[in-house]
């Protein structure tokens, strides 16, 4: 690695000067408000700041986004518009693409390409996508990383801890320590394309017997470690298909649901990031996956205790649905504590309990969840607050990136059939055996 593409302590401190003002004047601001009595229009405020976050590229921007789904853990002000960053900023131009693509593959690099578009596909918080075809006549995307994004990385993570201090100040229900160990870790993952190579061979191999999932292949001969060479998958965007037919709608449904919980089920891995930027969708309804930077992989426990919680509830063991907590990796919970969280659970799950197609968000009056939100987040409080498994942000990320997806689309399905189909002869070991296997091939380690 090149001392320019290292974490320096200039690139940090660079780093530090551009966004301290908008967090640190944020945390300075809201303290005012609490402790000092000043005057605060914190709509406005959080306006300010999205502004502020939405003109970096980075880690920052993205965290702020996921932050924005874990209820209580900003202001709902401050949530309401960080939930709208979008992973997109401006492409780098031409002469930084020439510089950067001939430290990758050297000063010839142009002669490895037949083409190579000099406008980026798509640009978004870590990287840049150029469409282009190799000499043997393969569409390919070039994913290229933004320069010092080591130093940005770790600068950031920082920031971030200022941006969860914020949280704290406001009492939340949830203890935010562990949400930021996982955080850290996934996005320092998401800077090693080489690691990001792997992930797609391991979706390549997870969904090989999907028809209706489509995975890129990697091209070696043209990646490194901050270049990532795949082929190019058309489609197009999902909202596109708003307007389809109700058959047609559901069929999309249907593909992404297997798209990603597939792999979880059968495997114990899922794609954390369902952006809208990261799949696209085939004439046939089929799905192309793109960018396996966010990939988790959780111990085999933990997909059993998302079975064992939803049988639970589906049969009112209260007993059972401790045992499901336990495998999550909840610690410390008092059976009062238990019953907010069972609520809690059964309208996550009440879809999946209900025998007959149906919508999503059937029955429920605008607002509902947030509502069911802030009242189960506001008793947690009450008996003293609860910290949340660090494998729950993710997985939370996935789980309300698709159901915003399934809403798009008004999809009605039953939720219930195709959930049974893929746990009806769940079995852990069977599940950790695979998911070795499937490591093993994939070139990951299995700790």
């Amino acid at each position: 690695m090149t001392q320019d593409e290292g974490d320096s302590l200039g690139g940090r401190l660079g780093r530090y000067a551009r966004v301290g003002a908008s967090v640190g004047g944020l945390a300075a601001k809201l303290a005012g408000q609490r402790y000092l009595g000043f005057s605060l229009d914190r709509d406005k405020h959080a306006t300010e700041l999205k502004a502020a976050l939405g003109g970096l590229k980075g880690p920052l921007m993205k965290a702020a986004q996921l932050i924005a789904t874990i209820p209580d853990a900003l202001p709902p002000e401050y949530a309401r518009e960080l939930a709208q960053l979008q992973a997109n900023a401006p492409a780098m131009g031409w002469a930084f693409v020439r510089r950067r693509m001939a430290t990758e593959l050297g000063p010839d690099w142009q002669a490895r390409f037949a083409r190579f578009d000099k406008e980026a596909s798509f640009a978004a918080s870590l990287g840049q996508v150029h469409r282009a075809a190799l000499p043997d006549g393969r569409e390919v995307a070039a994913k290229l990383q933004y320069p010092d994004m080591a130093s940005t990385m770790e600068a950031d993570l920082n920031q971030l801890k200022l941006v969860f201090a914020i949280g704290q100040r406001f009492d939340p229900a949830i203890r935010t320590d562990e949400i930021h160990a996982e955080i850290t870790t996934r996005l320092r993952e998401e800077l090693d394309y080489r690691r990001e190579a792997k992930h797609v061979a391991l979706y390549r191999h997870m969904l090989r017997d999907e028809p209706d999932v489509h995975v890129p292949e990697v091209v070696p001969s043209h990646s490194t470690d901050r270049l990532l060479t795949m082929t190019w998958l058309s489609g197009e965007p999902l909202l596109n298909w708003k307007s389809r037919t109700q058959e047609e709608k559901d069929r999309l449904a249907i593909n992404m649901f297997r798209a990603w919980y597939v792999p979880f089920y059968f495997y114990g891995v899922i794609h954390g990031d369902p952006h809208l930027g990261n799949y696209t969708v085939r004439p046939d309804g089929s799905v192309n996956l793109m960018d396996f930077g966010c990939v988790r992989i959780f111990p085999p426990r933990f997909v059993r205790g998302s079975i064992e919680l939803y049988r639970a509830l589906m049969t009112d063991d209260q007993d059972r649905a401790v045992a499901a907590y336990e495998d999550w990796g909840f610690a410390g919970l008092t059976r009062e504590m238990i019953v907010v969280l069972n609520r809690w659970a059964a309208f996550l799950y009440g879809p999946l309990m209900d025998d007959r197609p149906r919508r999503l968000t059937e029955g429920m009056a605008e607002g509902f969840g947030r509502e069911m939100a802030q009242n189960v987040f506001g008793e947690l409080r009450r008996l003293g607050g609860v910290r949340p498994p660090r494998e729950f942000v993710f997985m939370d990320r996935a789980a309300i990136g698709l159901g915003a997806v399934f809403i798009h689309l008004r999809a009605s399905i039953n939720w219930h059939r195709l959930f049974e189909e893929l746990i009806g002869d769940f079995d852990v070991e069977a599940l950790a055996a695979r998911q070795r296997e499937a490591l093993e091939k994939a070139g990951l380690a299995t700790s």
